[in-house]
């Protein structure tokens, strides 16, 4: 992979978090050892990252997360890296580095043209993986946020920016308050919350007053 060695060290928490202020990456990947190997690598030049094993587990964990940059393996069952990619993007405008081992040209210029910002074939150079990085995020510091919630089951999509939902394609504006309430429910799906609690998380109260407005 690199010039450089890192010792692999067994039973790695994937989610074991930098204390303080880092830059956050989310790595995805359905080997273990390579999202081991990458955390390693990126943790000791001052990064906080956390790791995916799917497409499905990384679109549940973003929220959580928050990560400044994405770093995405192409070749993974159930749900690949294209699919995971274009459902980061009904939610997330983060961007995404691949670092994947499939080398053929028409890869790299499917995922350009798709809008990744970057493809980096294995295997790689230590120092060239974090100098991508770092220009990356350097370029993407202005206009990175996690503005969008997406429910691709149903094809729902919420702009947090915007206050309005896509749904199945058509875009709707709600009130202040109704898209606030839709907010509170969707960040807690699939639970169903009581009445009481949706209401002391929108008003801080839950007075009749409250079940009045």
């Amino acid at each position: 992979m690199s010039t450089q060695t890192l010792t692999m060290k067994e039973g790695v928490n994937l989610d074991q978090r930098v204390p303080g202020e880092h830059p956050r990456i989310l790595l995805i990947d359905d080997e273990p050892d390579n999202i081991t190997l990458l955390k390693l690598m990126f943790q000791a030049k001052g990064f906080d990252v956390s790791g995916a094993c799917s497409g499905k587990e990384a679109l549940k964990k973003i929220h959580e997360v928050k990560p400044n940059l994405i770093i995405l393996d192409l070749m993974m069952p159930e749900m690949d890296g294209w699919q995971t990619y274009q459902q980061l993007r009904m939610i997330t405008e983060l961007p995404v580095i691949v670092v994947s081992a499939a080398r053929q040209t028409e890869n790299v210029v499917k995922a350009l043209q798709m809008g990744m910002d970057d493809y980096i074939t294995k295997p790689f150079d230590q120092a060239e993986v974090v100098a991508r990085v770092n220009s990356v995020l350097r370029r993407s510091v202005k206009k990175q946020k996690l503005n969008r919630m997406g429910f691709s089951m149903i094809e729902l999509i919420l702009d947090l920016d915007s206050q309005e939902i896509v749904y199945k394609g058509e875009r709707v504006q709600l009130t202040g308050r109704m898209f606030e309430v839709l907010l509170v429910l969707a960040k807690n799906a699939p639970r169903v919350l009581p009445y009481d609690e949706i209401t002391n998380e929108i008003w801080g109260e839950t007075t009749l007053s409250a079940h009045n407005r």
